[in-house]
């Protein structure tokens, strides 16, 4: 089957129920993409597909055929300014502590940053429903949190 991972095109020879995330890590060898729980509960495994946080472990690889997976390799790479804004506050609010579930974080910051339309800022409120379910098992969602304040200010 044929998907694209971050703008580049991949023939794999997969059953097609293969979760996205181990063809990511295994046949791809792009491993920034964390397995956390292997059920969709703890977000570590969040991948772009077609723009939407999707929870890599339990989604199928024929799911990607026809659309467009991104990975936290190529978020902040390219005309991606949205994953860069991101990448630069999590730096600066010292974000992460472990740093396991920063994969998975971020692409869930990112999307919920690009949903918004141009210009608006997300409430607390909004912040805390795009990030559930994204697990810190260091508890820095205080840190979360002012960074993706901080990273959608930086885009007005």
């Amino acid at each position: 089957m044929q998907i694209v991972v971050n703008g580049r095109e991949h023939t794999l020879d997969l059953d097609p129920g293969t979760p996205i995330l181990w063809a990511l890590r295994d046949t791809l060898g792009m491993t920034g993409t964390k397995f956390g729980c292997g059920a969709a509960l703890c977000g570590a495994c969040t991948i772009h597909l077609d723009g939407e946080p999707t929870r890599s472990c339990s989604t199928p690889i024929s799911e990607a055929v026809g659309k467009q997976i991104t990975t936290i390799e190529a978020v902040a790479a390219g005309d991606h300014r949205i994953g860069a804004a991101v990448h630069v506050a999590w730096v600066k609010h010292d974000v992460a502590q472990c740093g396991y579930c920063q994969s998975g974080q971020i692409m869930s910051a990112t999307a919920l940053i690009k949903s918004l339309p141009a210009g608006k800022q997300p409430t607390p409120d909004e912040i805390d429903t795009a990030m559930a379910g994204n697990i810190c098992r260091c508890g820095t969602y205080a840190r979360i949190r002012a960074a993706i304040a901080d990273a959608s200010r930086s885009l007005v």
